[in-house]
């Protein structure tokens, strides 16, 4: 049993936001994408909605010329950044695959919005934890347009579903240490 903890416990301090730019480019088999996806969809929830849903493309350039595109409909002649069209644009280009991760609203009424978003934070962050297992390299982006009522439409989201972000997957050669700024004991309260 302590085995089995130690070993769970060192891949969640192993857990690491990987930058796209500094991902190698090398493809992950589709097989452990498909194997981290099905670890996600044993997350907790309630009601059993399983309420996570994912888009995933193999090629990333294809998703960045779509999210630049969104971005640039959707903002104005005096907003438009010509310099964050560029890097959405280019920005999985050292990326193998990217995750589109959304909460599907169920046909539960009696559940809570606010619960179906937090099991589908649960399914990404058991997505993640499966690919550190993997030595895959992730980024969990909520940047451009990701968050815009126009990106939901462009992908088909229903108007009570939630983006939960981008997730960029790919092999990488750097390991950033790990650090906490507060320590544990000033988080928690107990109780006796």
């Amino acid at each position: 049993m302590e085995s089995t903890f130690a070993a769970v416990a060192s891949n969640i301090k192993a857990r690491r936001t990987i930058k796209p730019s500094t991902m190698n480019g090398n493809k992950i088999p589709n097989g452990h994408v498909a194997s981290v996806l099905e670890l996600a969809d044993w997350a907790p929830n309630h009601g059993n909605t399983e309420p996570w849903r994912f888009i995933v493309f193999e090629d990333p350039a294809k998703y960045c010329a779509t999210h630049a595109d969104i971005y640039k409909s959707t903002t104005t002649e005096e907003t438009f950044n010509s310099t964050t069209y560029t890097n959405l644009t280019n920005q999985g280009n050292n990326s193998s695959h990217v995750v589109i991760a959304y909460q599907k609203r169920g046909d539960l009424p009696k559940i809570p919005q606010f619960e179906e978003v937090i099991a589908t934070a649960c399914a990404v962050q058991n997505l993640l934890l499966g690919a550190t297992a993997l030595n895959i390299g992730a980024f969990w982006s909520t940047g451009g347009a990701v968050l815009k009522p126009a990106y939901a439409e462009h992908f088909g989201l229903g108007a009570e579903d939630a983006v939960l972000g981008v997730l960029f997957l790919g092999y990488t050669d750097v390991q950033p240490e790990g650090k906490r700024k507060i320590p544990v004991e000033e988080k928690i309260v107990w109780n006796k």
